[in-house]
């Protein structure tokens, strides 16, 4: 078994499960890789989710320079055999040392024979490759202010409007949820009246029929997940999201599907970055991923 050691041959500490109490260390981490705090969404993760760790060797109560965590991952489970990973960081002192390398070994033998998907970076991309990994479809981050249509109004339109989510609502938006993604993502969803700060869902004469919810990342407005039957409706959404929330809106879209990226270039948003899903295992029939239009996170695949 590899020791790996940092750049003073001091050992790395055994991976271990990382909890709530961890979260000032987390936030540390994405701020020394340049990322924003994502405290909400940080949160969230270590309180839903299993998250895993490498505490740096010389790591203490403190949180500053030079003590923290030297690495870290985030599994979320959605069913025995499906399961997805996101904030992979590994602190830039402890770069290049197989920090990652040895997360991403001990999460899939945590695992088992689950699928994991991902989203992935171009730097990280290559490790995850070498894991056998592989691309299932791209993915592209739209950012910006966004600008709705003059003299649209809000509200019902063609038959359908959407309207403030209620706690009644919940039960509708697992239904719908669980038959889009083919999988019951319910533990994560009961947390969005929390970690949200604005959900809607679209009512028609059937009922209700789809759900988005905008979230705080930064001044940046993140509105993921949208799930909805057409893309006309997704965008009904998005606008009346977009309309509530203040400051900057991001989108992220798959920019090879037809309903929503050029729609979004032209409301404002403008394609800041991309990465790739990839997936690890066996890719099942699941679900309807044509009403899935963005995810809840790029750290939840």
């Amino acid at each position: 078994m590899t020791v790996l050691t940092d750049r003073d041959g001091v050992p790395f500490p055994p991976i271990r499960r990382l909890g709530p109490e961890d979260q000032r260390r987390c936030v540390a981490l994405s701020l020394d890789r340049g990322w924003s705090p994502e405290e909400t969404k940080w949160s969230l993760l270590l309180e839903e989710a299993e998250a895993f760790g490498i505490d740096a060797p010389d790591a203490g109560p403190a949180v500053g320079p030079g003590v923290g965590l030297a690495g870290a991952v985030v599994l979320a489970r959605y069913r025995p055999d499906l399961a997805s990973v996101g904030m992979m960081l590994v602190a830039g002192r402890y770069s290049r040392r197989g920090l990652g390398k040895a997360l991403m070994t001990h999460l899939l033998a945590h695992v088992g024979r689950a699928t994991v998907t991902l989203f992935a970076t171009d730097a990280g991309r290559p490790l995850y490759t070498k894991l056998g990994f592989r691309v299932v479809r791209a993915s592209a981050s739209f950012v910006g202010g966004f600008r709705p249509v003059a003299g649209a109004a809000r509200g019902a339109r063609g038959g359908a409007g959407t309207r403030p989510a209620t706690d009644a609502d919940m039960r509708a938006i697992l239904r719908i949820d669980k038959a889009a993604f083919g999988a019951d993502r319910g533990y994560l969803l009961r947390r969005l009246p929390a970690f949200a700060e604005r959900i809607r869902v679209l009512e028609t004469d059937d009922g209700i029929t789809g759900y988005a919810s905008a979230w705080r990342n930064g001044n940046v407005a993140v509105i993921g997940p949208v799930v909805a039957a057409t893309g006309t409706d997704a965008r009904r959404l998005i606008t009346d999201l977009a309309a509530e929330v203040r400051g900057p809106v991001r989108l992220d879209l798959d920019p090879d599907r037809p309903e929503l990226p050029e729609w979004a270039v032209n409301r404002g948003l403008e394609p800041v970055s991309r990465t790739t899903v990839m997936v690890h295992g066996a890719w099942p029939s699941r679900g309807d991923h044509d009403r899935l239009f963005t995810p809840i996170s790029v750290a939840l695949a």
